[in-house]
């Protein structure tokens, strides 16, 4: 259904980030060395260094500093040790929160967390404390002007994707987990490269935000969060209809 879906405020989130280039580069930087860690250098073997590449490449990074990240991270020249972290929380009016990291201090991460959370109206949770609220799917997302609707419909119900749905110019694809390789890496093969394609999290029920006061409440969060140097993305059980 348009309209009820989290993604339906990606441009927007995205647009916001995109002023802040220098961050926004530490964090392809970071997501380049992290994928290049976990499997082959060569982005045509390493899907999600692929994936990261893309994204990295449509935000302008220099080809040197893509290429220095890969070398770095496959030849453990970096002194700086990257884990993935998940963090899971509450905002503003019970709206729910999950926070994927990058980061090579846990400890500093989680307390900057837990201070934004705290200083903004929410709170930091457990492990497990909102995530029961998502399903967690494979999300692969295409520019809505370069493709045909029907031809990429059809060609996902062949794969077996959960949807198809256009939303604010993007087409977003999703499937089960378990099938999320094959289906980013056959799209990519007949549509070429996706705005970008990861793993991420669904509300199963989704909040409809339509009071002003909320919405520049919760804004302020994910805005707060996005400006921390670990964080790479966040997602929440809401949507912005409030205009």
């Amino acid at each position: 259904m348009a309209g009820h879906s989290q993604f339906s405020n990606i441009k927007h989130r995205k647009n916001a980030q995109d002023s802040k280039r220098s961050q926004k580069f530490t964090k392809l930087i970071r997501e380049i060395t992290v994928a290049a860690r976990q499997g082959l250098p060569d982005p045509e073997l390493n899907p999600r260094l692929r994936s990261a590449i893309i994204a990295a490449r449509k935000e302008n990074l220099p080809k040197d500093k893509i290429e220095t990240a890969i070398k770095n991270a496959s030849g453990n020249i970096t002194e700086e040790n990257y884990e993935e972290v998940q963090y899971e929380g509450y905002g503003p009016s019970g709206t729910a929160f999950i926070i994927y990291a990058v980061t090579n201090n846990r400890n500093r991460t989680a307390a900057e967390i837990r201070h934004i959370f705290s200083r903004m109206g929410g709170n930091l949770g457990e492990t497990g404390s909102v995530n029961y609220l998502f399903n967690y799917i494979g999300l692969v997302v295409y520019n809505a002007s370069n493709i045909n609707f029907d031809e990429l419909f059809n060609y996902g119900i062949e794969l077996g994707v959960l949807n198809v749905e256009l939303q604010d110019g993007l087409y977003l694809v999703t499937c089960e987990v378990k099938n999320f390789g094959l289906v980013r890496d056959t799209l990519y093969n007949k549509f070429g490269e996706p705005e970008f394609a990861r793993l991420a999290w669904q509300p199963k029920d989704p909040i409809e935000v339509n009071d002003e006061e909320l919405a520049k409440k919760i804004s302020a969060l994910i805005e707060a969060l996005e400006d921390n140097d670990d964080v790479q993305y966040v997602e929440g059980n809401f949507t912005m209809v409030y205009s």
